[in-house]
């Protein structure tokens, strides 16, 4: 489970974020494209971009539960 207090700098204040337990695996950013992007210099994912719409949440709740270290986090409410 995603940790607060290890959110990453580079996510974007909001509900989702990246924690520092991210492999860089790139399931997110495929998942949800919108609002995961790559640190190339810290070779890990964060948010980018908060969902806007029903269908950016839907996927980046996928993008949470899929996470397969569990660092995706969601501090709003839950899908």
């Amino acid at each position: 489970m995603a940790e607060r207090a290890n959110r990453l700098e580079t996510n974007r204040p909001g509900p989702f974020y990246v924690d520092s337990e991210c492999i860089d695996c790139d399931l997110c950013r495929e998942i949800a494209p919108e609002n995961f992007e790559r640190d190339e210099e810290e070779g890990n994912s964060f948010v980018y971009k908060q969902p806007e719409t029903d269908e950016e949440r839907e996927q980046c709740e996928e993008a949470r539960d899929s996470c397969p270290v569990e660092a995706i986090g969601n501090d709003g409410e839950e899908g």
